[in-house]
């Protein structure tokens, strides 16, 4: 079965990325700013059934499928350096916006909160690279069967996810409110995001470029 050191591995890893400004997050905090919380734990009800497919897909297979098509790979990869990029940009040019600013919104229904959630999660970048690229490195032949331990890691990081995000939810009027009252904080909070995004897009172009190599 899988190691308690493969565990902490990816408990660490999920913790870091799902810290990261991405999709998810923005989706739920928006959400939750425009229609409350219960709107926000059904938004988050349908990127935990995102996770769930993720999870599945790679306990199937998913990574023997881009090592047989490796473009398919690289390809996942440079779509999400370029969509983080977007991503810091949208944050940092003139007017640029935070997942905390206060905006209008349809109301949608619990139906549709849960399906643009589970949408939001298929279509993160971040997450796909996650599953293809990063948790398979945890799973050790040498333990026992692949699909238990992929299963095993998966649900770690589903675990931390859904608890990070879950908190983003609770505290996202209180945070709207805070930065909403001090434009100045707004600003340092934009820029601090971009800057991660863009950090994040290097260190992803970097990973691609070493993985060509070798």
């Amino acid at each position: 079965m899988v190691s308690l050191t493969a565990v902490a591995g990816i408990a660490v890893v999920a913790f870091g990325m799902v810290l990261l400004p991405g999709p998810n997050m923005m989706y739920l905090v928006s959400r939750t700013i425009t229609q409350g919380r219960r709107a926000g734990y059904v938004s988050l009800g349908g990127v935990a059934a995102g996770f769930a497919v993720y999870a599945l897909a790679a306990t199937a297979g998913l990574t023997a499928v881009f090592e047989v098509v490796p473009v398919l790979y690289t390809v996942i990869k440079l779509a999400g350096v370029g969509y983080l990029l977007w991503l810091a940009w949208q944050a940092v040019r003139p007017g640029g916006t935070t997942p905390f600013a206060p905006r209008e919104l349809p109301v949608d229904s619990p139906r549709r909160l849960f399906t643009m959630g589970l949408v939001t999660n298929l279509l993160n970048p971040k997450i796909a690279i996650l599953y293809v690229s990063i948790l398979p490195q945890f799973a050790d032949p040498a333990r026992g069967h692949l699909w238990a331990q992929t299963l095993a890691l998966a649900a770690v990081q589903i675990a931390v996810a859904l608890a990070v995000n879950g908190i983003w939810v609770l505290c996202a009027g209180a945070v709207s409110s805070f930065l909403t009252s001090r434009p100045a904080w707004q600003r340092v909070q934009r820029y601090l995001m971009g800057s991660v995004l863009a950090g994040a897009a290097v260190m992803l172009g970097l990973e691609r470029t070493r993985s060509a190599v070798a």
